[in-house]
């Protein structure tokens, strides 16, 4: 379970932001909905929380704990998949195990996507880098903290669904120094083609929804 530190971190954070659920789960990477408002509630009537759980003996042995968290890191670090895989527990409870066991991993726990709203800068850049690597795509997931649904998920968002998610330069064998020198400049000019017209795309494509926004409130 979350520590009363955890608690009360996210019971001021959501005061200070005018009791926005969304916006105070966005920064802190959990509770849920439900979990906040019931913290906040007690807040209320206390000015405090409870520094434990009443009835907090889970009722899962140490063994399923572990497995659970074990299965979350070696397969994706996805809550939903693992909870789906394994037929248990709660989303509260995994994240909860998950931060126990692996404090270092709090702020980056993941459900069906990343946990965490990241700066378009960062998603802009994991999408190019996405569609110009030479390493898997679930490698790649794994250097930027997110897992590989996530990658692919921002590329739509920001791209659309009909951009290719890769770059396959096909280049044919050869026999020569020379030659091999120039298919290496070849395929580095490509990578820079594609990452400049990939640029290009996002700042169309940000256009495009700051143009839907301003249409949709009515603001020229």
């Amino acid at each position: 379970m979350y520590s009363y530190e955890d608690r009360i971190r996210a019971v001021k954070l959501y005061i200070k932001l005018g009791k926005r659920t969304g916006a105070t789960i966005r920064q802190l990477g959990y509770p849920t909905k439900n979990s906040l408002k019931s913290w906040h509630a007690e807040y209320e009537r206390c000015l405090d929380l409870p520094r434990g759980y009443e009835n907090s003996k889970s009722k899962y042995s140490l063994a399923q704990r572990e497995k659970a968290v074990g299965h979350y890191l070696e397969y994706g670090r996805n809550i939903a998949a693992t909870i789906k895989a394994l037929g248990y527990p709660a989303r509260d409870s995994l994240r909860a195990w998950i931060y126990e066991m692996h404090p270092e991993l709090h702020t980056r726990i993941v459900g069906r996507s990343d946990g965490l709203a990241r700066p378009p800068a960062v998603k802009q850049a994991a999408v190019i880098a996405l569609c110009t690597r030479k390493e898997s795509a679930k490698a790649l997931a794994q250097k930027l903290g997110v897992c590989r649904p996530t990658l692919y998920n921002w590329k739509n968002q920001l791209l659309g669904p009909e951009v290719s998610p890769s770059m396959k330069c096909r280049l044919e064998p050869s026999s020569s120094p020379e030659r091999e020198e120039l298919q290496r400049q070849l395929e580095s000019l490509q990578l820079d083609v594609r990452r400049l017209q990939l640029e290009h795309d996002l700042l169309m494509r940000a256009n495009e929804l700051i143009k839907k926004r301003r249409a949709s409130t009515g603001k020229s």
